[in-house]
């Protein structure tokens, strides 16, 4: 698992698309970061990391939208129901280093905040709680692109859907405040992102907040290895 793992996380960079990735997400973080807190005078990151999440619905499609759609286009998925190691362990190795990417590119991001602690007295408790949720959220979206990727062969496609699917993911609390039904709108809410983000922007940690998202990318993993051992039996 660790060679598949090495092996695609190398393949980023052999291609143009983790440059693309890692040069979009600090440009358009750094953008963000001095519009929504250096401009406004304040310390507060909350609004900084709330617009973040809705670009990582651009941003993460583009580490997994060739990720499983490729093998499958280029007909070598034969390799990967084959192969000596689990089909789950190949799944998890290529989301891994995906994973890998985005969170090493989110931590570097980070040294933004260093220009906060030259004029003001910034939470650090808070900003560190609320990187683990933005981590743990990236984790599952990462996953959901994981996942798509392994239903078709078109990486534009597998890039459209999972946009979508993670808008959907962002956007249902939201919605929820506009549904009279009382049922539906706890649903909605229950299954939103938002609603346990904000719990982690106040610089609690909470364990179900955690187990949420673990979750969700358990899930959709796991979905992804039914995906090919359905194909292994077509």
């Amino acid at each position: 698992m660790i060679a598949i793992y090495k092996k695609e996380l190398r393949s980023y960079f052999v291609s143009p698309i983790g440059y693309i990735f890692v040069a979009l997400f600090l440009a358009v973080s750094s953008l963000l970061f001095t519009y929504t807190t250096l401009y406004s005078g304040t310390c507060e990151v909350n609004l900084y990391f709330t617009f973040l999440l809705y670009i990582f619905a651009i941003l993460i499609p583009l580490l997994t939208m060739r990720m499983l759609s490729e093998e499958k286009k280029s007909k070598t998925e034969q390799i990967l129901l084959t192969s000596p190691v689990s089909l789950f362990s190949v799944i998890f190795a290529k989301y891994l280093a995906a994973f890998t990417l985005f969170a090493g590119t989110l931590l570097a991001s980070c040294l933004n905040f260093i220009v906060l602690y030259f004029y003001g007295e910034p939470n650090s408790v808070i900003m560190f709680s609320t990187v683990l949720g933005i981590l743990l959220i990236g984790s599952a979206f990462v996953a959901i692109g994981v996942f798509i990727s392994a239903c078709t062969e078109n990486q534009l496609i597998s890039a459209l859907c999972t946009i979508v699917a993670i808008l959907a993911t962002l956007i249902v609390g939201t919605l929820a405040n506009y549904i009279t039904f009382t049922p539906l709108r706890v649903v909605l809410k229950w299954i939103s992102v938002f609603e346990r983000f904000y719990v982690f922007t106040y610089g609690y940690f909470d364990v179900v907040a955690l187990l949420y998202y673990v979750s969700i990318t358990v899930i959709f993993l796991f979905l992804t290895v039914r995906v090919f051992e359905k194909r292994r039996w077509e």
